[in-house]
């Protein structure tokens, strides 16, 4: 098994082929279609964790010891802006692309696929990463 992470941008990556905005609605149905893709990933057990962030964030970094935190930002780059993350623990690299796949269906306006660019990342590991 190998582990890998999907991630999902707000902004950054290429653009999508049926990128548009989303009423309540139709933003519902889509993440619906995403709790019930990790529902079938539970069960097949091939689902290790997922979550949505919020797209307000703060860059901190050491200043030296006993000095205090330093913050920036949020001044993130867009590419660096994820808007959720599933990790996913899989027999194949092309397992993880299949899935890749299917989450990048999920609905968007007018129910129809986004067809978003989803970033398929595996895990670090002492094996070396199951990309070809």
């Amino acid at each position: 098994m190998a582990k890998y992470l999907l991630l999902k941008h707000y902004r950054g990556a290429p653009t999508a082929p049926n990128e548009a905005s989303m009423n309540p609605q139709e933003f519902d149905a889509h993440v619906r279609y995403m709790e019930e893709f990790a529902d079938r990933l539970k069960e097949s057990g091939e689902y290790v964790d997922s979550q949505a962030l919020s797209p307000e964030g703060t860059f901190v970094r050491s200043d030296g010891p006993g000095k205090p935190p330093v913050t920036d930002g949020p001044f993130a780059e867009t590419k660096d802006l994820i808007a959720g993350w599933m990790a996913i623990d899989v027999d194949s690299y092309e397992r993880a692309l299949e899935l890749a796949g299917e989450l990048s269906a999920a609905p968007g306006a007018g129910g129809e696929p986004i067809q978003e660019w989803l970033e398929l990342r595996p895990f670090w590991t002492d094996q070396p990463p199951t990309i070809e």
